[in-house]
């Protein structure tokens, strides 16, 4: 039998020859040690050129593409390409691994770059995004991530000049970026008329903001901010590759192949053309330059490396040369020499020394060359071509011998016999051709019987024969040279070959793993010397084998390097040298082969070695020499864990089902029980599957887990506490060095591990995000700060966490196998130990990776447990044979035998160690495991006579161990807990069912005792009083199912699994009698109530049978159900029995013979039943939950008092039911009852029993096999003390209330401004669309006609007239406060306040009523905060609308951005809060689930988030003494929530302790002392809460919904607002005390109906208020003084505005019904009209003396500006008034309404207006109307994007052109006409240019569209997409734009943000 093992010889890479120039850049630079630092294909590569030594990083997998330089120049950063490509930053000088970043990027990484001072890498990926991130590469965290762009990024670069700023480019595009809190925001490089928009290749950034880039086409731009400023052109040739800067200047190279020198201001030093050097060629292309003081280095696109000197610098020194882009598939090595040969794809034929490291000839041939073979002499090579012929050369000069062509296709192998004869040549023609070498290569044989193209091909030694191999798997035989194939395989027995280079055949069938293609080998060379096998694969791997290798699926040592296909491997001549080639990466590896003599000393190369070789882990064929696995492990390991249904589906799957069940739901339903159970024992602890999880506490408890409980254990009183936070099996346990803190993990989808006080027993920190399917195995570090757990997904993720912050350090696949064990070194916590099946692995932190090798050992054993020991080297593992193995760094110093079987627990002590194994022996070793210094054996002899229980059998398999107070503790698997004394005796103090699962559960008549029976076939009787033990404990031959006591007690029968039952005495269980008439397992057993005469036993098959008990005879069968009976009650007197079955049925037997009843549900119901423990019915239809179709209830149990159900299901809850009536039995009529559910049981509970006086609940879970015991309080007596228990699954159906207000603010549907479609319902072509029709008369060029007349009348008389430049926002007249809340607060000790509208954030202050705007925000502002903490006076966040949100937090005196956080709450963010400390911030969104996150802004960082709720949430708002706690309300909802390390925990408010009630709508909170909580809600109550419970309700605290309450922090008074109508005693706004109980109101003098506060802040004696109309008020707290601050539209759009004609005075009207006139100077609303209807567009008359109005019902009204009077009105109209206007002679006024009309009206005639005529064929309805300056033509533009021009007063249409020219207009509002075509843009498909106004001087037009942008044009801009600025700030939709008088002011309308911008115009200078 051949040795299996893997060869005990390796590989050590020496040399690679080449340099990845093609596809990449800026990839060559000089260390600061001097040394080169490249890469080729997976490998880094540093390069010493003094000595001509070169090292290798080899931490990556596949192709490196990218490589960056830490500032400090010995650092490198390298990405990779892959499907989960990572970068790795590596050290230059040992080439170890210091971090690893991954888990962001896909595809590839394409550029790296670090900051100036190296804290941080920024990375480009190469997905469809090219997402760009930011790193703090030290630990391996994403600080920020953007989309980069569309198109690919070639190049990145930090600006090294400013802080935070990034500068991209690639094709088309530069971007220049910023980094701001976890935001990267980008501006695109505005070319301009300096440069063709091209693509840019690469950058680099210099002082003041310049930024130089090399250009596609050879110039190099510079960029000065984000403006092109210059062009240096030609600067090269063609494409510039490269751009290096440095202290002199910067060097570029490009495609031209030349290298320029710049100096420091791009000037131009020199040039260097490297095509006119002595080792240049035409077409050299340059792709990486690299200048450090007086030497450069020059990468080009065919892998070449100059170094060229400066002072002399036509002759650059190659230092490196490979092959260029294409397949390299030849090579040979020469025969005697250490030479090797390859040839490539690119043409070229070259001959490597393997001594110097060099290449000493090449030459290029006409064709790709495919294969080379060299004669046996040394002097021919022989090269096959890609065209099928094939060229000799001499190898002395390189000179061609001969070229033959005889094939078509590829030569892929050809092969000079070991007698040098001949050469035999095969071809992708199916055949061999055979030459003679001394007939000058004359054709003398052909070998033919291959059906596919040859692959491989070797002589024998005698030159007589030849095999071959072909592409179908076929291996054929030949004798030569005539080829005759040989079909006889006896002659070939005993032929010796000369190589072996063929994949198939018998000594190589080890090579190929079990089930693998055929072709995925690529090449095999043997070294029959040595007897080991090199391979070459498909993957990137070599491998080394032994040789021969016969049985499939041989061990082998693996490296990597290569990164895609290796196509061929050879030895060298003298066997010292393996070479290897890539085809993709084409490059040449030369690996050193290191036999066993010379390993011994290998152990000091560089480190790198041990990761490179590593122990195959592939390899599949273990099982031979790996010894039985132990049948107690081979189970653990198959155990997977994985649930039909995970607890955290529920919630969805509720949801799904609700939607069914809302109809049902409706009727009126009862409370939930008054009664509720507590968990008060556990029988059980897990030790089946688990191993090391029972420890001491700091205060000498014990703590351990069973099913889904962490487990408090005082063994003085004999009681336990409980951990309840899990909701599914808990599975491994570590404890704290200091014995406080435990961290438990669990089962479950996106398991958690939790990290608990074992004194409070509360969560400290829960992480999760990591892990899928659970966590088997953790630990804490000995400084207590990290932990490290393991995950159950088929990779076995390992991740170490700093847990107290929640963060993921690092993460990395931990093996295949399944891993039983992790430590963490106790001397350095960045390493650790895993340990598992069939392997070891030592691990040390990289950044966000874990680097990983194996342990070296003889063979692979399976570790179950390990510890590290008295130095950081040592580290002791126990195996599944019992040997200790004894480790010194990862290699195995030595073994001893422990145990026998496995040992699965060990313990280091201070002096010694402690073990245990699956022998039932502990045992206590000394510190080197030289001694046992003593055993102790686990039987029942020794046991103490205080154990609380029975041994179950001798020597029970030890799972656990730990020690402390003097004593051993120890687990077993068959689940009891046993303390070991040092002297010998040991006490049972815990124990429960050991694997399998528990059913049969039976409580005791009258004794506090219960019964079980489990599949471990074993029947126990338990002490349910406070000795809680085990009394009794029998073996059965089998499990059972269900058992049940007599009616008196002294019997007890048990059903067995084999469809027998036996009854036993219940004192001693001894048989009584048994009974076998089935062959289905016995599902339940009964004794018939009273005398227990009868007993009814039903079984899985489907009957019951009843048998007399006395005479113990079978006396009746009840036939009849379809499926196996799950439950059985008789009724009280002994006659009737209910059965159910696994169909669902519910059917009635009558007793004695079995004959079956029909009764009908409402006689069920009167029937007196004996117990009932059925689960179907109506009478208990309630118990179902909604989400039935997952699980069942499985158990059920009436109490004796017949008051309370409690039921088990599927998913482990129990759950408590009221049965309302107690005449009838239980009616839980009607689906869905309210419950009280507990969870603690992990899988599903089996069975609920009742004791016999209520006074204790027993419950058993089935798959986690413990016995729990809960007390029960009833209704009257309980302590006010409220543990957890979760109300029913659907919320009570009552809706929360209705307020018009709320409605509206839930229902609100945020328009993102970019997908905002038109306003009005337009029709037609857009203007920029339509094609113009040429003018009748085309004027001749020089025109005897006038000339144009003005298009504008301009109102400068006599001024120079002069272009506006810019607009800035000066003033802005609204305050969103109609759908927000919570956004007005004081600032700077009420000297400003902040609030917002529209995108504007505004700091108004309050002495000057100067606004100051924040203006950063891309969309509407939904809500503001400021943070209270000292520390951060005046910070602001703000949190936006958009598809992508933002918050920013900002500085509110210098509206500086301190931090943006892009979210993940997609259409917006509704709710921000700072955090006590001010460092924290909450958001809230409005997606779907209404997410809730938690940031440290300062960083950007997120630190938790979860889903919120399923329907809206207003507000969320932390507690203001806590950066933990927050609360969050919203519709029928409060929650209250901790923030635990990196998961957000929650509990519902908890309504059920006052009378009635209800869940309502809340809509604000505040806070109190002593964990009180307040919240307002839509009925005007406002409700107290004591942490999560409901302890008042403060009744009418308004009279309408509470919105908004405000906590004041130095007195605790707390302000609520609400809506209300405004009476004596009450008013909106109350002043309440701390405990809400005494209030003051105010009334807010508006004048409005109702008062409607939104917003409510509290200073100094003052108290803001903001209303739903707009209005932002400051009350007097002593004298009720309200004064308005900030008024505004109430609703909108505002359509309608006005510029007084000489005045800065403007009017405005809006939806809401008013008209208002606003003073620019003064800042504030001069009046207000209230019409009473929505009013839509209003027009001052040229005096300015009067004012109309039209209105949304067809009425118009003309007011005199003085009296404000009305002078007329009239309403010929049925629709709105769209535009309204005096003629400039004040004679006319034009109306325009949406009912495409215009009527003209003489003003002259007198107030009565009559109408004195109309316009005609308006084709649809009136946006714009303007009137000419002499008043006789109006052009009216439509919606039919059509302009018309009418004749006044006449009405009749103008359509000649000419005509329409010549007229000069007063004013030009109109968006449509030939002369503001440009004003239309590119994206107007879906929404539109809205209004527009040219300017008084008639040079500017303003306009506004449905985007929300202002946009400054020219006038005229006949130029379609005219250039323009554009202004942003207004939400969606500007409804008009004017400019007021002298054009001093613009003044735009919004429609949505119902606010007024006024900016001011700044003019151009002349």
């Amino acid at each position: 039998m051949a040795d299996r093992t893997a060869p005990n010889c390796h590989l050590r890479l020496e040399w690679v020859y080449g340099y990845r120039g093609h596809q990449c850049r800026n990839n060559l630079y000089y260390t600061a040690a001097k040394e080169i630092v490249y890469f080729v294909a997976g490998v880094g590569v540093v390069y010493n050129t003094r000595e001509h030594k070169q090292k290798f990083y080899l931490g990556h997998n596949d192709d490196i593409i990218s490589l960056a330089l830490h500032p400090e120049r010995v650092l490198v950063a390298t990405g990779q390409v892959g499907k989960e490509p990572y970068i790795c930053v590596w050290d230059s000088y040992t080439v170890q691994t210091v971090s690893i970043l991954k888990d962001t990027h896909t595809h590839g990484i394409a550029c790296l770059a670090f900051d100036l001072d190296g804290q941080c890498l920024v990375s480009v990926g190469l997905d469809s995004k090219n997402t760009i991130c930011v790193w703090d590469w030290r630990r391996g965290k994403v600080l920020a991530a953007a989309p980069g762009h569309t198109d690919r990024i070639f190049d990145i670069s930090w600006d090294l000049y400013q802080p935070s700023k990034l500068v991209s480019c690639g094709v088309k595009h530069i971007k220049f970026w910023s980094l701001c809190g976890n935001a990267l925001t980008p501006k695109r490089g505005v070319f301009g008329k300096t440069g063709d928009l091209q693509t840019i290749l690469c950058l680099a950034c210099a002082r003041d903001q310049v930024t130089y880039s090399g250009a596609l086409n050879g110039d190099i731009y510079v960029w000065k901010g984000i403006n092109l400023i210059r062009t240096i052109q030609g600067a090269h040739g063609s494409g510039i590759f490269s751009m290096n800067a440095c202290e002199e200047g910067f060097a570029t190279g490009g495609r031209d192949g030349c290298v320029r020198l710049w100096d420091l201001n791009f000037k131009p030093i020199t040039v260097i053309d490297l095509r006119e050097t002595d080792q240049g060629y035409k077409g050299l292309s340059v792709r990486s330059v690299c200048w450090r003081g007086d030497h450069i280095l020059v990468g080009t696109q065919d892998s070449e490396i100059f170094e060229v000197v400066v002072h002399d610098r036509t002759k650059p020194f190659l230092i490196m040369q490979g092959h260029c882009e294409g397949e390299l598939w030849a090579l040979a090595v020469h025969p005697t020499k250490p030479l090797a040969m390859t040839g490539s794809d690119d043409h070229s034929v070259r001959i490597w020394s393997l001594i110097d490291h060099a290449l000493i000839a090449r030459c290029n041939m006409e064709e790709p060359i495919r294969c080379a073979a060299v004669s046996t002499d040394g002097i021919h090579l022989a090269l096959g071509m890609k065209d099928g012929s094939f060229t000799v050369l001499r190898i002395r000069d390189m000179t061609e011998v001969v070229h033959i062509k005889d094939r078509k296709e590829a030569v892929h192998e050809l092969k000079y016999s070991p007698d040098g004869a001949h050469l035999a040549v095969g071809s992708n023609d199916n055949s061999v051709d055979v030459y003679g070498v001394v007939q000058r290569y004359k054709k003398v044989g052909e070998c033919i019987g291959s059906t596919s193209f040859i692959t491989h091909m070797d002589w024998s030694t005698d030159s007589k024969y030849l095999q071959t191999n072909d592409g179908s798997g076929k291996r054929l035989f030949y004798r030569m040279p005539s080829g005759k194939e040989i079909t006889n395989r006896e002659e070939l027995k005993l032929v010796q070959w000369a190589s072996w280079t063929c994949v198939l055949g018998p000594e190589v069938n080890g090579i190929w793993p079990k089930y693998s293609e055929i072709n995925d080998i690529n090449s095999v060379d043997a070294n029959f010397n040595n007897q080991v096998l090199v391979t070459a694969d498909d993957y990137g791997l070599v491998k080394l084998l032994r040789y021969p290798c016969v049985r499939k699926g041989a061990k082998f040592k693996k490296y990597l390097g290569h990164s895609a296909h290796i196509t061929n491997a050879r030895w060298s001549h003298d066997y010292q040298w393996v070479i290897t080639i890539g085809g993709a990466d084409h490059s040449v590896f030369q690996w050193k082969f290191v036999t066993d003599r010379k390993s011994k000393e290998a152990f000091h190369i560089a480190p790198q070695e041990t990761f490179a070789d590593s122990n195959s882990e592939e390899s599949d064929s273990d099982q031979s020499d790996v010894p039985e696995m132990d049948s107690e492990i081979e189970q653990e390991t198959q155990l997977t864990y994985r649930r039909q249904v995970y607890k955290e589906d529920l919630p969805q799957l509720k949801e799904q089902s609700k939607e069914k069940h809302r109809a049902v739901a409706m009727k009126k339903r009862e409370r939930a029980p008054g009664s509720r159970v507590k968990l008060h024992f556990i029988h059980g602890y897990r030790g089946y599957d688990c191993r090391s999880n029972l420890f001491y506490t700091q205060t000498g408890e014990i703590v351990y887990h069973v099913a889904a409980v962490g487990v408090v254990y005082n063994r003085q009183q004999n009681t336990q506490r409980f951990y309840m936070g899990h909701d599914d099996d808990i599975l491994c346990l570590a404890i704290h060095p200091l014995k406080d803190f435990v961290a438990t993990g669990q089962v479950g989808r996106d398991s958690s591990i939790h990290i608990w006080d074992t004194e409070l027993l509360k969560p400290m920190s829960v992480l999760k995000g990591f892990h899928q399917l659970g966590v088997c195995a953790l630990d804490f570090s000995a400084d207590g700060k990290r932990l490290a757990s393991v995950g159950l997904d088929d990779n076995h993720t390992v991740v170490l966490w700093d847990w107290r912050k929640g963060e993921k350090l690092s993460a990395i696949r931990g093996s295949k196998d399944k891993i039983f064990v992790i430590k963490i070194n106790p001397y350095c916590p960045d390493k650790l130990i895993t340990a598992g099946v069939k392997h070891m692995k030592f691990w040390h932190k990289a950044g966000g990776g874990l680097i990983g090798r194996k342990g070296i050992m003889g063979k692979t054993e399976t570790m179950m447990c390990a510890v590290y020991g008295w130095t950081e080297e040592m580290v002791f593992s126990g195996t599944c044979t019992g040997d200790i193995c004894i480790w010194r760094d990862m290699f195995l110093v030595k073994t001893i035998k422990a145990h026998d079987g496995p040992v699965f627990s060990m313990h280091a002590l201070e002096k010694g160690f402690v073990t245990g194994g699956k022998d039932g022996i502990v045992a206590l070793w000394d510190d080197t495991f030289e001694r046992c210094l003593k055993t102790y054996t686990i039987k029942r002899a020794v046991l103490a006579p205080g154990s609380k229980g029975l041994l179950l059998e001798d020597n029970p398999s030890i799972r656990a161990i730990s020690l402390g107070h003097g004593h051993i503790l120890v687990g077993t698997k068959n689940g009891e807990i046993l303390e070991v004394d040092k002297s010998g005796p040991i006490t049972l103090l815990v124990q429960g069912h050991m694997e399998g699962e528990v059913w049969g559960l039976a409580t005791h008549p009258h004794l506090p005792l219960c019964a079980t029976v489990s599949d471990d076939k074993t029947l126990r009787i338990w002490d349910l009083s406070p000795s809680h033990c085990m009394l009794a404990v029998r073996k059965l031959k089998k499990g059972g199912r269900c058992c049940c006591f007599s009616p008196e007690g002294k019997a007890l029968a048990v059903g067995l699994n084999d469809g027998s039952f036996l009854i036993v005495n219940a004192d001693t269980l001894e048989d009584l009698v048994s009974f076998h008439h089935r062959k289905d397992i016995i599902s339940d057993i009964r004794f018939s109530p009273g005398a227990g005469k009868y007993l009814a036993v039903a079984s899985g098959d489907s009957f019951v049978d009843i048998y007399n008990v006395m005479s113990s005879k079978r006396v009746g069968v009840c036939k009849g159900s379809l499926n196996y009976i799950t439950h059985l009650d008789w009724d009280k007197r002994g006659k009737l029995l209910q059965v159910n079955t696994g169909a669902k049925e519910q059917l009635f037997f009558e007793a004695p013979r079995g004959k079956r009843q029909t009764i009908p549900a409402t006689e069920v119901e009167k029937i007196d039943w004996s117990t009932w423990t059925c689960v179907l019915g109506t009478s208990c239809e309630g118990i179902w939950p909604v989400v039935s179709e997952v699980t069942e209830v499985t158990a059920a149990c009436l109490s004796n008092d017949r008051n309370v159900l409690a039921t088990g299901d599927d998913l482990g809850y129990v759950k408590l039911f009221s049965v309302m009536d107690i005449l009838y039995t239980c009616p839980l009529i009607g689906k869905y009852a309210k419950f009280k559910r507990y969870v603690a049981h992990s899988t599903h509970v089996t069975n609920v029993r009742w004791t016999h006086d209520d006074s204790l609940l027993a419950t058993v879970g089935g798959g986690d096999t413990c016995l729990m015991i809960w007390t029960h309080e009833a209704e009257g007596h309980r302590e006010a003390r409220h543990c957890d228990s979760e109300e029913s699954d659907i919320e009570s159906e009552d809706d929360g209330g209705y307020d018009s207000d709320v409605t509206r603010e839930n229902e609100m549907s945020y328009t993102i401004k970019a997908l905002s479609t038109n306003m009005r319902p337009m029709t037609g072509v857009k203007p920029h669309l339509q094609l113009k029709e040429p003018s009748v008369d085309e004027r001749p060029p020089v025109s005897r006609a006038l000339p144009q007349p003005e298009k504008l009348q301009t109102n400068n008389m006599g001024k120079k007239k002069r272009p506006i430049e810019d607009l800035v926002l000066d003033l802005v007249f609204g305050y969103r406060g109609n759908d927000c809340r919570n956004n007005v607060h004081y600032l700077n000790e009420g000297a400003d306040i902040i609030y917002h509208t529209a995108s504007v954030g505004i700091v108004l202050n309050l002495t000057t009523a100067c606004q100051s705007f924040y203006v950063e925000h891309s969309d509407d502002i939904l809500c503001l905060t400021i943070n209270q903490h000292p520390k951060f006076p005046n910070v602001v966040a703000t949190g936006q609308v958009a598809t992508t949100p933002s918050i920013h937090v900002w500085d509110a005196m210098n509206k500086q951005t301190l931090s943006v956080l892009r979210c993940f709450h997609s259409r917006g963010v509704c709710s921000v809060s700072f955090s006590a400390t001010g460092k924290l911030l909450l958001s809230v969104g409005l997606d779907p689930e209404h997410t809730i996150t938690i940031w440290k802004w300062q960083e950007g960082a997120k630190v938790a988030s979860r889903a919120g709720h399923t329907q809206r949430i207003f507000v969320a708002e932390f507690r203001p003494d806590s950066d933990t706690q927050f609360v969050s309300v919203g519709i029928k909802h409060v929650r209250f929530w901790t923030l635990a390390g990196l998961a957000l925990l929650s509990k519902k408010g908890m309504m059920s302790c006052i009378e009635d009630a209800r869940m309502q709508t809340m809509l604000s909170v505040a806070f109190g002392a002593n964990n009180l909580t307040f919240t307002g809600t839509i009925s005007g109550d406002v409700c107290v809460w004591k942490e999560h419970i409901l302890v008042r309700i403060v009744a009418k605290a308004h009279t309408g919904p509470v919105f908004t309450m405000y906590t004041t922090l130095r007195d605790g008074l707390i302000v609520t607002g609400g809506k209300e109508r405004p009476s004596k005693e009450g008013g909106a706004l109350k002043l309440w005390d701390q405990e809400l109980k005494r209030c003051r109101a105010f009334r807010l003098e508006t004048g409005q109906i109702i008062d409607c506060v939104r917003s409510v802040c509290r200073g100094k004696g003052k108290i803001l208020v903001g209303t739903r109309n707009a209005e932002i008020i400051e009350v007097g707290e002593k004298n009720a003084v309200c004064n308005i601050l900030v008024n505004g539209h109430m609703d909108g759009p505002i359509w309608g505005v006005a510029a007084h004609p000489t005045r800065d005075m403007f009017l405005s009207a809006a939806e809401d019904g008013t008209v208002r006139l606003w003073d620019i100077q003064e800042k504030k609303m001069l009046n207000k009209v209230n019409l009473g209807h929505p009013a839509r567009t209003v027009a001052y008359s040229p005096e300015g003396d009067m004012v109309a109005i039209g209105m949304k019902n067809g009425e118009f009204i003309i007011l005199l500006v003085t009296s404000l009077k009305i002078w007329g009105k009239k309403r010929d109209q049925r629709s709105p008034i769209q535009d309204i206007r005096f003629s400039p002679d004040s004679r006319y006024l034009a109306v325009g309404s949406s009912e495409s009309a215009v009527d003209f009206y003489d003003l002259t005639l007198g107030p009565q207006l009559n109408r004195i005529n109309c316009c005609r064929d308006i084709p649809s309805f009136v946006m714009q109307m303007d009137f000419s300056a002499d008043s006789c033509h109006v052009q009216i533009s439509t919606g039919a994007y059509k302009r018309l021009v009418y004749e006044v007063p006449s009405g009749k249409q103008v359509t000649e052109q000419s005509v329409i020219d010549r007229i000069t207009w007063a004013s030009w509002t109109s968006v449509l006409g030939d002369e503001v075509v440009g004003i239309w843009s590119r994206n107007a498909d879906k929404a539109d240019v809205t209004c527009a106004c040219v300017s008084h001087s008639g040079l500017n037009i303003v306009t506004g569209d449905d985007f929300g942008m202002v946009k400054l044009f020219d006038f005229p801009c006949p130029e379609k997409f005219a250039k323009h600025k554009r202004f942003l700030g207004h939400s969606a939709h500007l409804t008009n734009i004017r400019f007021t008088s002298g054009d001093r002011f613009v003044i735009s309308a919004g429609g949505d943000d119902r606010s007024l911008f006024v900016w001011r115009c700044v003019h151009a200078l002349h």
